[in-house]
């Protein structure tokens, strides 16, 4: 389809860049910043609107990007992870006024940016998306101008970013050499019609490099622990679930539409970077005593369990993929809102500052409990329903290794999540005063909490939209 005839299928996106647009012009004149955040959040509602599911795989502006099931689950997911991070900004007292505004456009334009990698059919469309997600999760690192945390993270970021582009780049110059296209199907093609190629494979692998450093995965994890800790607490908990599920979307759907014929090597690669993955982020999290960083280790392991679903490329597993992305999306998310929540009122993110929150605030700690109670994979939470579709779909391809890895693992997380959770129920608390909680941090916890116990209790519609979504 040409552009005039893509423009239709490409309304949220552009809805996105006019509310993006928008909040810089008004910045300049609007005293109340956090109408901006309202208005950004209406740019999400609308864009929601006019998603547009056609009958039949789309491709898109001379075929660069493919509107199909698959790519719609994520641009909803995109639209909901903005909602609730926008919802979490408005009440966070880590920025100044004067940067709000500038934190509400890029975060729509960030969006942008997530939902063309979820979309792009093309290596040149998927690299020049990765990058705009990339170029623009630098900035919103680095955007508390005065803390040292923050810039150190947002340099450290764009370090071991800029070497995992390059890589990803050369690996994509290797492949247009050998196969003469960037079109997924094109190289589909090639790769199907010769004898395995070990230049071409070792293209594959230099590929991957850089999407494993999009979902934080094992060796190409190191920035992540540093980076979650020292950006806003907002930016984190997006980043601990935009690009990384973006990320997974992206390497789904490059390995199993035009790398298929090399299943075996990929999937071996894939189911070692999950072991590694799942217990460095589980054994580092254990002595940690910051929550943030603990969430930022927690999100490492959650990445391991992730690409599990991957290894065995069933339907069962790669179903298990977008239905544990959900769960966690919900449960991730949740636990960041009382994060900031705590933060606002403790000026701390010490697990110490947790003691006795139950006390002061019973539905925060409960809450809190149920999120690592689903984090931890233990029914009848979202959690649980990913882990157990995940676990099915390696145990369906035979790897049984990777499957008892995964469970000692879960193991090992229960104890350091229901450590936070001893702090809030059997310690004494230094004050007991009530805390204060915000209506839109209110708002974002109960949504975060409905959708953790629903999806926990009647998982049938995500189980099937998860199916009907993979259209590889």
């Amino acid at each position: 389809m040409n552009a005039l005839e893509s423009l239709p299928f490409f309304i949220p996106e552009l809805v996105l860049i006019a509310a993006g647009f928008l909040i810089l012009l008004l910045d300049l004149f609007v005293e109340n910043k956090k109408a901006l955040g309202w208005l950004a959040l209406a740019g999400v509602v609308a864009g929601a609107y006019f998603i547009r599911v056609p009958s039949a795989p789309l491709q898109l502006f001379f075929g660069n990007f493919l509107v199909d099931p698959f790519s719609v689950f994520f641009k909803a997911a995109v639209l909901g992870i903005m909602a609730m991070t926008i919802l979490m900004t408005l009440a966070y007292k880590g920025l100044s006024p004067k940067q709000e505004g500038e934190m509400y456009a890029l975060l729509s334009f960030l969006g942008v940016g997530l939902i063309m990698m979820g979309s792009a059919s093309n290596l040149l469309m998927i690299f020049i998306s990765i990058e705009f997600v990339s170029l623009t999760s630098y900035i919103l690192t680095g955007f508390e101008k005065k803390n040292p945390k923050s810039n150190e993270a947002a340099l450290k970021y764009l370090l071991f970013g800029s070497v995992a582009s390059g890589v990803m780049l050369y690996g994509m110059s290797l492949i247009f050499g050998l196969t003469g296209t960037t079109e997924l199907l094109g190289i589909k093609e090639v790769v199907s019609a010769s004898a395995l190629n070990q230049l071409l494979l070792l293209a594959m692998v230099l590929l991957m490099v850089g999407f494993a450093f999009k979902i934080s995965a094992a060796p190409f994890h190191m920035w992540a622990p540093d980076v979650y800790t020292g950006a806003p607490t907002p930016v984190t908990a997006f980043l601990t679930v935009g690009p990384k599920a973006l990320g997974f979307a992206v390497l789904l759907r490059v390995l199993m539409t035009a790398f298929t014929p090399f299943i075996f090597y990929w999937s071996a690669i894939l189911a070692v970077m999950a072991a590694l993955t799942m217990t460095f982020g589980n054994v580092i999290a254990v002595s940690q005593t910051n929550i943030k960083r603990l969430l930022a280790y927690s999100s490492i392991a959650q990445a391991g369990y992730i690409l599990m679903g991957a290894v065995a490329a069933t339907q069962i597993g790669l179903s298990g993929v977008l239905i544990y992305i959900a769960a966690y999306a919900f449960t991730n998310l949740g636990a960041f809102v009382v994060v900031i929540i705590a933060a606002n009122n403790f000026g701390t993110e010490d697990i110490e500052s947790y003691a006795g929150l139950a006390k002061r605030a019973p539905f925060l700690a409960a809450a809190l409990t149920v999120f690592f109670v689903s984090l931890a994979g233990i029914p009848p939470l979202a959690g649980f329903i990913g882990k157990f579709y995940v676990f099915a779909g390696v145990i369906q391809g035979h790897f049984y290794a990777l499957a008892v890895i995964a469970a000692l693992n879960s193991a090992v997380a229960a104890y350091y999540y229901f450590k936070v959770v001893k702090q809030m129920y059997f310690a004494e608390p230094k004050d007991s005063s009530p805390l204060a909680k915000p209506f839109p941090l209110m708002a974002a916890l109960w949504i975060a909490f409905a959708g953790v116990f629903i999806l926990g209790v009647w998982p049938a519609p995500l189980i099937e939209l998860a199916r009907v979504s993979l259209s590889f």
